[in-house]
């Protein structure tokens, strides 16, 4: 229950970002200023979470960047620069109510996590707050209409897209999409007490190497975000003609923002729809995006089943492939070494730089699980891995769209040609040839499909087939007959 009229105000209150690293229309903060007459802000870099993390990670040194900005942030807003962030390395779920005993504070601000694991923790700090007395209230910031905002006139989850995002219009009034603003309030920044003004810690501090994020020119933090949004805007006209194109500066590259919480994504939303309502087709598709966000994270907070099991459970029945060919089936896949130049440059482009195009993650999702036969967990572990922008809910609903057994999911029918969508959507071949090198003399109508191309032409372009470049793993018009048999499992259940 959050306290909102003058009468529940508190002496101090303690903010708790997340993945909201922002100091403008973040709910929690927003919030906390309303509410409080001095306001702390602590960042705590959960072992939980690092710990199983790999020593160079692209995420980790993308985080403590933005982390930098928001301290800096924060600083600027307060009274003679004398606040900013509190930054803690350990268990969240320690550190937290440690620091507000030590404070003071008569309430934690939060905002929600609604991924099984963060609800775990913060039941954990919520029963140590309330021991000691205190307070935590947590808040709608990472969606934009989020958990039961959205329901059927029977009061029950959408499982259908479609129908989902015409009540998500109905519901998404300006009040819905209203900026919470934060520097009307800021003097009631507090400062940062002497025995906790210390920097951020470094990488090497939290004991990570450098991922090399300059030289991948991702900017971070929020000047990085609206940098991104800024750019966007001048081609968001042009959204529904390019977003497909990988080789084509389509996408707004804003999704590790919004994962971060960098950039707000009620000012995404407002944006959109307002360009959306001067008639930008662009702007109308692009809004669209948002809106799948919100509607995975509406799947996973009312069918936290899916983290582990089809959305569908009969598609739990289908056996994929295993044992060690399978194995040397994904470890190819991983690697970019199935033979199909476009499934491979994808998974050279996510492994080089932690990102992949949209149409790309459908192309290589589907090739994974229709092409070879391999489980659709195995890609999303990988994806989580790999992914800048991970979230939980997004890649888990995207690889259940991919193998049919998510909620709206295209049909188990429906299989990618990893051909055709290379020709149609890298027609001149662009992309593949940035990122497989080795194939760029080839002439452009072979690129797409090297084991067919003319022996005379491979051999100008210095190529011999399982040398240079693999032979294909598996033929693709054998592997969707056998995958059709092995979806019939499910055939009457979908019917």
């Amino acid at each position: 229950m959050t306290p909102t009229s003058s009468s529940n105000t508190y002496r101090c209150g303690l903010v708790w970002f997340r993945r909201d690293l922002r100091a403008q229309d973040q709910a929690a903060l927003h919030h906390a200023l309303s509410q409080c007459q001095q306001v702390h802000c602590m960042f705590v870099f959960d072992t939980d979470i690092l710990n199983d993390l790999p020593k160079v990670d692209r995420r980790v040194e993308f985080l403590r960047e933005s982390l930098v900005e928001l301290d800096a942030a924060l600083r600027s807003l307060s009274p003679q620069g004398a606040g900013g962030l509190i930054v803690v390395h350990g268990r969240a779920a320690d550190a937290v109510p440690q620091l507000a005993v030590e404070l003071g504070a008569q309430a934690v601000f939060a905002n929600h996590d609604d991924e099984p694991q963060a609800l775990l923790r913060d039941a954990q700090v919520r029963t140590r707050l309330a021991a000691a007395g205190q307070a935590f209230h947590t808040f709608k910031d990472h969606m934009i209409l989020e958990r039961s905002e959205v329901l059927t006139q029977s009061g029950t989850a959408y499982s259908v897209f479609t129908p989902y995002k015409n009540a998500w219009l109905r519901r998404a009034d300006p009040q819905a999409l209203a900026e919470l603003p934060v520097e009307p309030l800021a003097h009631r920044l507090a400062p940062v007490p002497a025995n906790r003004r210390r920097a951020v810690p470094t990488l090497a501090e939290l004991g990570f190497e450098p991922a090399g994020l300059s030289a991948l020119k991702l900017p971070t933090g929020s000047s990085g975000g609206q940098a991104l949004f800024k750019d966007f805007l001048e081609r968001i006209d042009r959204y529904e003609d390019t977003r497909n194109f990988p080789a084509v500066k389509g996408p707004s590259y804003l999704s590790v923002h919004l994962r971060f919480g960098t950039i707000s994504p009620r000012l995404l939303a407002r944006t959109a729809l307002g360009r959306a309502q001067s008639g930008s087709a662009g702007a109308s598709v692009w809004l669209g995006e948002l809106i799948w966000r919100d509607f995975y994270f509406q799947i996973l907070h009312h069918h936290p089943h899916v983290v582990e099991r089809s959305f569908k459970p009969a598609y739990d029945a289908i056996e994929w492939e295993t044992g060690a060919h399978a194995q040397e089936l994904f470890a190819a896949w991983c690697d970019g070494r199935t033979g199909y130049p476009l499934v491979d440059a994808a998974m050279a482009q996510i492994n080089q730089t932690g990102y992949m195009h949209n149409r790309l993650r459908m192309v290589v999702a589907s090739f994974l699980v229709k092409d070879l036969g391999i489980d659709w967990r195995w890609g999303e572990r990988y994806f989580a891995r790999q992914l800048n922008d991970f979230d939980l809910a997004a890649n888990n609903g995207g690889w259940q769209w991919a193998s049919s057994s998510g909620c709206d999911a295209q049909p188990y029918f429906r299989i990618f040609n990893p051909v055709s969508q290379s020709q149609k959507f890298d027609p001149e071949g662009k992309f593949i040839r940035r990122y497989l090198p080795q194939l760029a003399a080839l002439p452009t109508p072979a690129l797409h499909a090297p084991w067919a191309a003319r022996p005379l032409d491979l051999q100008a372009a210095g190529i011999t087939l399982g040398q240079q470049y693999p032979a294909p793993v598996v033929d693709h018009d054998t592997a969707r007959q056998k995958t059709l048999q092995r979806y019939a499992v499910v055939k009457q259940a979908v019917a």
